[in-house]
């Protein structure tokens, strides 16, 4: 009896042992590298409070000024700053990177990493053109890795809730227009730095102006809410109202799709007054806005008053890219197909802006069949 006791006692031992072993593990922090310091989205990551979960184990950075800025902002050693991509993977074996450089060299982010199986998360959109993000997917599947795309919008609490009101709750019955209005007075205008100015405002490098720079939250917002429907015409409008500070691209975009049984309208603009990404939602009965990222307006149907509404945070395990990455890649998050920052919802999301491109430079409205027959 003794001896079986000692024996049950031993197992159970080994078994918290083993347990406790692997729980340390999962607790470890995700080793990351940042690719790029160019984007002004950076500043989320380098000025994010140390929660444990994320390690930046190196820098990629060619402007040595730009790196010591921001080493003196955020506290960061340069002793982690490298000048290319390659050598910094080299030297620091980051599990996985994130993409703050310009949006036209993502591809070669996604072509170094993917075959070395590390993942990869990039800033909106996923890429400048759909042959480019074609090729990014690809990549992506052929070696097994995560490939993301962060937009702010994705960790408003306000379009989670909408999300659940329309989908789970069917509270305002099926959508049947949702309108986006998204943009800022202008990238100069706001004070972003030369550095991000520079291909922001390139056409190559960044894909477009205003059409990319903030079409893509419509059209990755309206994908998700109508689980990956694609939409039957793209029309766009395209403006260069201010030629003095964005000679290259256009400052003001109008983007309509029509779907099966609803419209989506994206006002994408460099051109208004205050800083906004909002969205009004409509269903056969009622309506919901989310005026920001905390705030709402719901009317369930003609009867009843428009309440107001404040979202709550979205759970701690996914309300930042950066732990909502580590959890995916770790398997304690599995992403639906057209989730946000997943593969499938920014293929579509890049299939929408090109044919948007299409339809502002032909002045006509594009048939989404017949313009992707022929491709």
């Amino acid at each position: 009896m003794k001896q079986a006791a000692c024996i049950v006692i031993f197992f159970l031992s080994f078994i918290f042992h083993l347990s406790a072993q692997n729980e340390r593990v999962s607790k470890k922090p995700l080793r990351v590298a940042v690719i790029g310091l160019v984007h002004a989205h950076v500043h989320w990551i380098l000025g994010r409070e140390n929660r444990g979960d994320i390690e930046i184990v190196g820098i990629a950075e060619p402007n040595r000024d730009l790196a010591t800025a921001y080493s003196k902002q955020h506290g960061y050693s340069m002793d982690i700053v490298y000048r290319t991509m390659e050598e910094m993977i080299e030297k620091t074996k980051p599990e996985a990177v994130l993409a703050f450089n310009n949006i036209f060299d993502h591809l070669k982010v996604v072509e170094y990493c993917a075959p070395r199986g590390i993942h990869v998360m990039v800033e909106k959109p996923l890429a400048v053109s759909l042959e480019h993000a074609d090729k990014m997917l690809a990549l992506a599947k052929k070696y097994n890795i995560q490939l993301l795309t962060n937009y702010e919008t994705t960790w408003y609490g306000s379009n989670e809730k909408a999300f659940q009101l329309v989908d789970n709750e069917n509270m305002i019955g099926d959508i049947r227009k949702i309108v986006f209005h998204t943009g800022h007075p202008g990238p100069i205008e706001i004070g972003c730095n030369p550095e991000f100015l520079e291909w922001l405002t390139d056409p190559v490098l960044n894909g477009g102006g205003a059409l990319t720079d903030f079409g893509c939250y419509g059209a990755n917002l309206a994908t998700w809410l109508l689980k990956g429907e694609h939409p039957q015409t793209v029309t766009a409008i395209t403006q260069q109202m201010k030629p003095q500070l964005y000679p290259k691209v256009e400052d003001e975009a109008t983007i309509i799709l029509t779907y099966k049984r609803a419209q989506v309208i994206i006002q994408a603009s460099w051109n208004w007054p205050y800083s906004r990404k909002d969205m009004e939602v409509y269903g056969v009965k009622g309506f919901v806005f989310c005026k920001d990222g905390t705030n709402m307006l719901l009317r369930k149907d003609e009867k009843s008053p428009v309440e107001t509404v404040v979202a709550p945070g979205l759970p701690l395990d996914r309300n930042d890219p950066f732990v909502y990455f580590a959890n995916v890649i770790r398997g304690n998050i599995q992403m639906k197909t057209y989730d946000l920052s997943a593969p499938a919802n920014n293929e579509i999301m890049m299939m929408i802006l090109e044919a948007a491109k299409a339809s502002a430079n032909s002045g006509k409205t594009i048939v989404w069949d017949q313009f992707y027959r022929s491709k």
